[in-house]
């Protein structure tokens, strides 16, 4: 059976595992202060090109989401969200367990829209009776959201342009930055660096055996986060690990490497899929392909396969979700379009 239920399957990419194994014997510095940690923090601020960034290393893309908004909002604040965002569906309440309510509005193929957001802004600060209710104080994205879409040049400025409007901070999810770098879009990780306060760089879902690099830009969210980092239980005593895998991602360009990998395995996929007359949910620009299939298929292939059903399209047919990664054999690809083929 193969698995294209996500893109976290596989441990890591044999470089990284090489790296922690040369590396074992090494005795450095703890919490993340060691020299491996600063040299993926000099590539990283090289590629967003900016010698200040603060980049803080932590295990996983919950605890990094929870850590930042946690660090970044007072108590009476929440934070703007498509109604299919990670921290609104797949955190289990993390956000809420910080005193922070996620403000949920509609989304557009995973995506928020400017003129919704601006809107919860309006409806705020035009209530009479505003200091009753949750003061909106962030917007949370991710690039690519979660049907593999990817924010524009534009649209990521707008945003910008709307929290500065409102004097609020603007964070990005980059679980999947890597696929979202490779594809075609005009957005560069110095564009989001600068259009954006906070965002981090994915390593789990991207060819590390765990791990994210956050990347702070705002000078207010700078000052203290290790405390808060601290606080939360997000700071690694054995943070060489961490700076260890990191620095092998980014010293020459496995990173995008990898994700430009786990791009192209999409691609052929739903390119597969499509020739077969299979639909597609939406198009698939990244690393996740969301097609319509019958149920009589699923019942057919559940034993070879698997993947993730997204949601019911009507009484016979569901969206389901086919992920890609690093480490996807072409080959595997070519045996699921023919099982497919086959039992059409």
């Amino acid at each position: 059976m193969y698995s294209f239920l996500n893109d976290y399957s596989e441990s890591a990419h044999e470089r990284l595992l090489d790296a922690l194994i040369r590396t074992n014997r090494e005795q450095t510095a703890a919490y993340g202060e060691d020299k491996y940690c600063e040299e993926a923090r000099g590539y990283l601020r090289t590629l967003i090109g900016d010698p200040y960034a603060a980049v803080h290393f932590l295990m996983g893309g919950t605890q990094t989401n929870l850590t930042l908004i946690a660090a970044a909002l007072r108590p009476h604040q929440g934070v703007i969200a498509a109604a299919t965002g990670h921290i609104a569906l797949h955190e289990s309440g993390a956000i809420e367990a910080c005193g922070h309510k996620v403000l949920t509005v509609p989304m557009y193929a995973g995506k928020l829209s400017a003129a919704d957001v601006e809107a919860v802004f309006e409806a705020h600060y035009n209530d009479i009776n505003l200091e009753h209710t949750v003061q909106p104080a962030m917007v949370y994205i991710s690039h690519p959201g979660e049907y593999g879409t990817l924010y524009t040049f534009d649209e990521l400025t707008v945003l910008r342009r709307i929290c500065d409007r409102f004097d609020a901070y603007l964070y990005l999810d980059g679980a999947r930055l890597g696929c979202a770098l490779t594809a075609a879009a005009d957005v560069t990780a110095a564009d989001i660096h600068r259009l954006t306060d906070a965002f981090y760089f994915g390593g789990t879902k991207q060819g590390a055996l765990y791990g994210e690099a956050l990347v702070i830009r705002d000078a207010s969210l700078k000052r203290d986060f290790r405390y808060i980092q601290k606080q939360k239980g997000a700071m690694l005593a054995k943070g060489q690990g961490l700076g260890i895998q990191f620095a092998e991602l980014f010293r020459d360009g496995l990173y995008l490497e990898l994700a430009r990998h786990a791009n192209t395995m999409a691609a052929r996929l739903s390119e597969g899929l499509t020739a077969l007359g299979i639909p597609l949910y939406v198009p698939t620009e990244t690393n996740q392909v969301f097609a319509i299939l019958p149920d009589a298929f699923m019942s057919k292939l559940k034993d070879r396969w698997k993947w993730t059903v997204w949601e019911r399209c009507d009484e016979t047919r569901s969206v389901l979700r086919f992920c890609t990664s690093w480490a996807t054999p072409a080959e595997m690809i070519e045996a699921f379009l023919a099982d497919i083929k086959a039992n059409q």
